[in-house]
């Protein structure tokens, strides 16, 4: 079963009518072996604040070297976000399989009138995939209250009520002691429930439970936040009776700090369960380095724009006492809801806004823009303007917001996906040359076979692929067809963004971009415009801004310098200080415009080395380098050795972790440094964790769109990122040579781009012994040249040189 037949499948059981308990979900895995039993499971329940708990929590138990599931809900703009394993949502092939297995039983309970809900079946879902990478903990997220919530299927090893509110009065109760009762009935029998909870709710939850309290003065964990200590990141301090952590967070507020401090609770309650030790600087690194999109998520600062998800009048005080700690002038609200939520009192609760942009986001259940702009009129003294969509009314208002003042969307994190469509967007060429490359490219995008069939003879000149929302796909489809081109749209039916294939010659794109401006859709436009640099006015965002460096003009290569004993190809041979500023100075002469000093070796089964270590061995040779007439970069995973080399007079970092550590980017940022950001699944690799990619070019695309984002929060400027998809790190050889072929669909991202092939494994089968593949990385690397890449990483210096300089004749001269 295709993604988009399974995908639209699913979204039709949301019609179906809710309904109390879990035996319905018991049925439905029962068809499925009963993929929880046995599973070690932690329930999160909660009116604010189990998301961002279930997130801190998985980051903490990854940290600790277990294999996590998560279960979250809602999504901001894939269904499959809900559904994480090792921190990588489930793939479309799975989701395809699972309702394959399982809609003969969907429709066999329905006849029987029990047919599953939507949130009942993708909780089944979330468990049957978790049995099948044998995950080591299940982190669910309840939807509703806990007694008769569909997750509450399980028998939890850990649970955690974050707090108390009214919320669903219809079916928890009328007060905070009701809800509270309901949501206990998560507590494991023989664990202590760990609760954020206080006043009359906490008191309901202490009839039902023992209970870990974390909180203010008196709780059993004291969980506060100390400041900010940058302009996205606060400092939070959690002391437990026997362990003491304090550490940089990029969830901000008191509550964020009392969310963390439940998630480290629930970590060592697990740790303790699956004997895996969970000690303070495990505790610290999954704080640092959780990111949560769209909750307080800060995307620029001049002027102030901020995303939140609030949604009820409890989050919406909480938002307004987060923007109090920032200094602005004006405040621009960009606003939409959902119909069942407490509209006036979300307003009471939110600071005076000046300017209120109103908008339905794409969803059925959206609140209605004239009862919105009433209560608006009613609760506040804004100017109120309606705008078509969230994303007009963000660019309205970003448009009318001097520098000092402060942009933020909220209302549901429906309005925030879409909000937030203005970073993450992006458009990508694709190469549709042959019939099977065009029929490749319209399977990747959703596209169902019928309009495959119509579209894939069409697909002969230009051909890129845009993720849009439905209405702005129906607008490129009609406005490209009326032009002579093709455009295929997915087949997928619901809010969340959809792929579309347009195809056509340069001057039907011209004309494409021309109507769209008629239409005031200038950032399609602006997008369409930057990759295929048409001649208009139009300036793209996405387009590249030269930060003066070598690889700005002509593909750089860097030569590798491995200080370690144990590296694949070179391991033990520079060792001796001399000996590598020998080979450095070689590969210089050679023509390496970048020597790139690595002191840990990140093959496969490699043992990681100490900062100490792996200081000792790279200082003293970047120190003598120090003269050498070319850029030094320090290869390291490891804030402080960055650090430790910067000083000592490297000028870039190579990190195959991709800045993953929060430390990490704040060393480039402080140095103002470029840097390398490449994709992995871990480091060292890890052959027995691999990753079912449905697509591996649009995957880690859409991985490193998020990491840019993180760098850019960070304070780093994109001129300064390189990015490497991380040929063989995680990634088959067929993966590795797709990346490869498709180098130029990374051009969308807005940064340099190297590849790091030297000598690799997926050169196996070119019959080269496994101690030299130089003749395939050399042809690697003219294909790379090719395709547009900036920076090409090798360890034979010259001859590489060579393949470039040839393959920039062939270039020039085409």
């Amino acid at each position: 079963m295709e993604y988009h037949e399974a995908r639209n499948a699913l979204e039709r059981l949301r019609r179906v009518r809710p309904k109390l308990g879990t035996a319905t979900t018991a049925t439905l895995l029962d068809s499925l072996d009963d993929p929880h039993e046995g599973m070690t499971a932690v329930q999160v329940a909660g009116s604010n604040g189990k998301g961002s708990t279930a997130r801190v929590l998985e980051r903490i138990l990854d940290e600790a070297g277990l294999d996590v599931g998560l279960y979250t809900s809602p999504d901001l703009n894939d269904l499959r976000e809900r559904i994480r394993v090792r921190r990588k949502k489930i793939p479309k092939s799975e989701v395809g399989r699972f309702v394959e297995t399982v809609w003969p039983h969907v429709t066999e309970m329905s006849v029987a009138d029990d047919a599953p809900t939507f949130f009942e079946t993708f909780t089944a879902l979330a468990l049957w995939y978790f049995e099948r990478k044998a995950v080591d903990v299940a982190i669910l997220e309840v939807g509703i209250g806990g007694r008769y919530d569909a997750t509450s299927v399980v028998d939890p090893v850990a649970a955690a009520v974050t707090s108390v509110s009214l919320e669903h009065t219809d079916i928890l109760g009328d007060t905070v002691e009701e809800i509270a009762r309901d949501q206990v009935q998560v507590a494991p029998p023989d664990v202590r429930l760990v609760t954020g909870a206080t006043g009359s709710a906490l008191e309901a939850i202490e009839e039902k439970a023992d209970t870990v309290t974390v909180g203010g003065e008196g709780a059993d964990v004291v969980a506060s936040e100390m400041g900010m200590v940058s302009k996205t990141e606060s400092q939070v301090s959690l002391v437990g009776p026997d362990w003491d952590v304090r550490t940089a967070t990029p969830l901000l507020g008191d509550h964020q700090a009392v969310n963390a401090g439940i998630a480290a609770t629930l970590a060592r309650q697990v740790g303790n369960h699956v004997g895996t030790g969970v000690d303070e600087s495990t505790i610290e690194s999954g704080i640092r380095n959780v990111h949560w999109p769209g909750r307080f998520e800060v995307m620029r600062h001049d002027p102030l724009v901020v995303l939140d998800g609030a949604h009820n009048p409890d989050a919406a005080e909480k938002l307004a006492t987060l923007l109090d700690r920032f200094e602005y002038d004006d405040l621009y609200l960009v606003f939409g809801a959902m119909r069942d939520k407490d509209h006036r009192r979300v307003c009471r609760s939110l600071p005076p806004v000046d300017r209120a942009f109103l908008a339905e986001p794409a969803v059925g259940r959206s609140q209605g823009l004239d009862t919105l702009a009433g209560v608006f009129r009613r609760e506040t003294d804004a100017t109120v303007l309606k705008r078509d969509s969230i994303r007009a009314a963000l660019d309205a208002a970003i448009q009318a917001a001097d520098p000092d003042d402060c942009v933020v969307t909220t209302g549901s994190l429906y309005a925030v996906a879409e909000a937030r469509d203005r970073w993450t967007r992006m458009t990508t060429p694709l190469s549709t040359s042959s019939t099977r490359s065009a029929r490749s490219a319209l399977s990747r995008s959703d596209v169902p076979t019928r309009e495959r069939d119509e579209h894939v003879d069409q697909l002969v000149h230009r051909s890129l692929r845009m993720h849009v929302r439905r209405e702005e796909a129906a607008t490129l489809e009609k406005l490209m067809l009326s032009i002579g081109g093709s455009c295929g749209v997915s087949g997928v039916l619901d809010h969340e963004p959809i792929s579309v294939v347009l195809s056509g010659n340069r001057s039907q794109f011209r004309r494409l971009v021309q109507r769209l401006r008629d239409r005031s859709e200038g950032d399609i436009a602006a997008e369409l415009n930057g990759v295929l640099e048409l001649d208009t006015e139009i300036e793209a965002d996405t387009e590249r801004t030269a930060g003066g460096y070598p690889w700005d003009e002509e593909t750089t290569v860097m030569g590798i310098l491995n200080v370690t004993p144990d590296s694949f190809h070179d391991g033990g041979d520079y060792r001796a200080t001399q000996s590598a500023v020998d080979r450095a100075e070689g590969m210089v002469a050679a023509g390496a415009g970048i020597v790139d000093v690595g002191g840990e070796s990140t093959r496969p089964g490699a043992e990681p080395v100490s900062a100490a270590r792996e200081r000792d061995r790279v200082l003293p040779v970047i120190e003598r380098l120090d003269d050498l007439d070319t850029w030094i970069s320090i290869d390291t995973r490891k804030p402080t050795v960055a650090e430790a080399a910067l000083e000592a007079g490297a000028d870039l970092v190579n990190d195959v972790t991709g800045l993953e550590d929060a430390a990490m980017r704040r060393v480039v940022a402080d140095f103002d440094v470029p840097a390398v950001m490449m994709h992995s699944l871990s480091a060292p690799v890890d052959p027995d964790h691999r990753y079912e990619y449905d697509d591996v070019v649009d995957d880690v695309l859409e991985e490193l769109t998020e990491r840019i984002l993180l760098a850019e929060r960070a304070g780093i400027d994109r001129s300064n990122l390189i990015v490497d998809p991380g040929l063989g790190f995680g990634k088959t050889r067929p993966e590795s040579f797709a990346l490869l072929d498709r180098l130029d669909e990374f051009r969308g991202l807005g940064t340099s781009l190297m590849i790091g092939h030297s000598q690799k494994s997926m050169f196996e089968p070119a019959g080269t012994d496994s101690d030299d593949r130089l003749i395939p990385t050399v042809a690697a690397t003219a294909l790379a040249v090719d395709r547009g890449v900036d920076i090409v990483r090798v360890h034979e210096v010259a001859e590489n040189a060579a393949a470039i300089a040839t393959a920039e004749d062939t270039v020039r001269t085409d």
